[in-house]
């Protein structure tokens, strides 16, 4: 699954290049606002949220950025199969063994990115990531951080990603070029909205390369006013 993590294996691509420009869009999407913890989410499973999420991470770090990728996605995880990194310990043991940090937390899997995979799937994934315990871990975690990148499941199929968007600064949601609908995308953004989630966005994935383009990233404040940018052509 390595060569999903085109930041990496083909960084001189239009693709990577769009990753990029993403995240220049991440980080001026607030002047006055810090953007720490950044959810990323999409409305239905399969849709590359965990591709954009860890190519995302990558991106940052390449940035100088001291990047913390966090699978938060307890349901079906794949962050460790991307980077084919182990998985008997992860956040579920970090939420409840916080002292374990350094044992748990994978480091410089590239320079500047640090990476927790999902660890042992818990029965009760949303109590968890909404609990005190995790909301405290958070906390320690951005005073360590730049940047916490949280790759969550899709919001219409479980309600783990609308928890840990109220602890997040900003979500983005993924959605599939040819797949996802509409209405899918506005069931997301509404149940974003209901918790008071800052939703910076959209990324359309997996846009076939003779589209001139990789992915559309766009802001609502930009829907608001009438304006639609496509980025990183061919």
């Amino acid at each position: 699954m390595r060569d999903l993590l085109v930041t990496l294996t083909d960084s001189k691509s239009v693709a990577a290049e769009a990753y990029r420009t993403l995240r220049t869009n991440i980080q001026f999407s607030s002047f006055d606002e810090e953007m720490k913890i950044i959810t990323v989410t999409s409305s239905r499973p399969s849709e590359g949220k965990s591709t954009v999420a860890c190519n995302m991470a990558v991106t940052f770090a390449e940035n100088g950025n001291r990047v913390l990728l966090i699978d938060a996605d307890l349901r079906r995880p794949t962050v460790h199969k991307k980077f084919k990194l182990p998985n008997s310990l992860g956040i579920v043991n970090l939420i409840l063994e916080p002292q374990r940090m350094n044992e748990i937390i994978h480091e410089d899997v590239i320079e500047g990115l640090d990476i927790v995979t999902s660890g042992a799937i818990p029965p009760n994934p949303s109590e968890l990531l909404g609990s005190k315990r995790n909301r405290a871990l958070l906390s320690k975690l951005r005073e360590e951080y730049d940047t916490i990148i949280l790759d969550t499941p899709p919001l219409l199929a479980v309600t783990d990603a609308q928890v840990l968007t109220t602890i997040s600064d900003g979500t983005v949601i993924v959605a599939q070029h040819g797949v996802t609908k509409k209405d899918e995308i506005l069931q997301a953004k509404s149940l974003l909205e209901k918790v008071k989630g800052n939703i910076l966005g959209v990324v359309l994935s997996q846009i076939p390369m003779d589209d001139n383009s990789h992915y559309y990233y766009y802001s609502y404040e930009e829907k608001k006013t009438g304006r639609k940018e496509r980025r990183t052509k061919k």
